[in-house]
């Protein structure tokens, strides 16, 4: 089996990939990813010696390197390569658009003229828009994004199907809940706050902090997808949920707690427009059809993530001043960090 993975270096990306390089012996990765500020190379330096891997840096945009790695007789593609902050997008919905749907379109196109025989597309719960207090989302719930991010997700998922209704591309989609755990880009939610914790520096809450978000470790999600290239269905969605609804405010003031620092770090801040109010997934199909549920515990998974934040101080300093990229300083880097993480 060979795998063309987009978007290998980021977050849960590279933990797929380790996931199918232990988990799979016979498997072939080959990791196309453009590294972007979010992309980075040391999420996978501890497989960067295996036969079965090979990395090329360039963008699922780019036409040409597309064709030329979908003909070396791949069989499937996973697509993980996205813009993929929501506040970015407020500020960037052109690019978001470029990548998240005309980069989808260029793999789908190259797939389906090398016959690839199947197409995963890792999409996310927000595509479905915003939960009132109760109930939950189905595969079968209409999509209602309420932001550029979500909008460009929910462009490349029908896409992607619209290849598998018109053309018979073998397409499946996983749409997970947020993920956490080691190696996230530190503008996201929990690792923000612990970063931001150990420094002393304020912790931006949006709005009242009552969001809710239904957790998911991305060692899970990684299964998850797994599970889904392996046994999804021509043609179906996979929704891949932790059960671990949350407020912010309350995974907030936990990482606080576990971290030994005061609740006046907490800093109200403007909620950002369209924002979503709550997520929760129905995952009763995956657990049936793929047979897959998520192992880790939110509680004991915040704790190791909140941990190996706290005791891997290099890592976050070789991202924050650019030193794990070949091109020079990140994006954190060269902004301050504290305004664009509050805008």
């Amino acid at each position: 089996m060979k795998l063309l993975v987009t978007g290998g270096c980021g977050f849960i990306g590279s933990h797929f990939v380790r996931v199918v390089l232990k988990a799979r012996k016979t498997w072939r990765v080959v990791n196309l990813d453009a590294l972007t500020y979010a992309g980075n190379p040391d999420n996978l330096r501890s497989v960067e010696g295996d036969p079965r891997y090979r990395f090329v840096r360039g963008s699922i945009n780019d036409d040409a390197l597309v064709d030329r790695l979908a003909k070396e007789g791949l069989d499937a593609v996973v697509n993980f390569a996205a813009e993929s902050h929501v506040d970015r997008s407020l500020y960037g919905p052109v690019e978001f658009t470029r990548t998240n749907v005309e980069g989808t379109a260029t793999l789908l196109e190259a797939a389906k003229r090398n016959a690839v025989p199947r197409f995963l597309q890792v999409s996310t719960d927000e595509v479905y828009g915003s939960l009132p207090p109760t109930g939950v989302f189905r595969e079968s719930t209409p999509v209602h994004p309420n932001n550029p991010y979500s909008a460009t997700k929910a462009g490349a998922d029908h896409m992607a199907l619209a290849y598998a209704r018109t053309f018979g591309l073998d397409v499946v989609i996983t749409r997970s809940s947020n993920n956490y755990g080691p190696n996230q880009y530190p503008e996201k939610f929990i690792p923000l706050f612990v970063t931001n914790a150990l420094e002393e520096k304020p912790c931006p809450v949006y709005g009242d902090g009552l969001q809710i978000r239904d957790w998911l470790h991305v060692e899970d999600n990684a299964r998850g997808i797994l599970s889904a290239l392996e046994k999804g269905k021509t043609g179906e969605v996979y929704n891949l949920g932790g059960g671990n609804e949350r407020p912010n405010l309350d995974v907030a003031k936990s990482i606080l707690k576990q971290l030994g620092k005061p609740e006046s770090l907490l800093s109200y801040v403007k909620d950002r427009p369209g924002h979503d109010r709550r997520y929760a997934l129905d995952s009763s199909k995956a657990r049936k059809a793929l047979g897959w549920s998520p192992k880790v515990a939110f509680a004991s998974g915040l704790r190791a993530t909140v941990a190996w934040y706290r005791d891997n101080p290099e890592w976050i300093e070789r991202v924050k001043n650019g030193a794990c990229r070949e091109d020079g300083p990140s994006l954190w880097a060269s902004r301050k960090a504290g305004a664009a993480l509050r805008r």
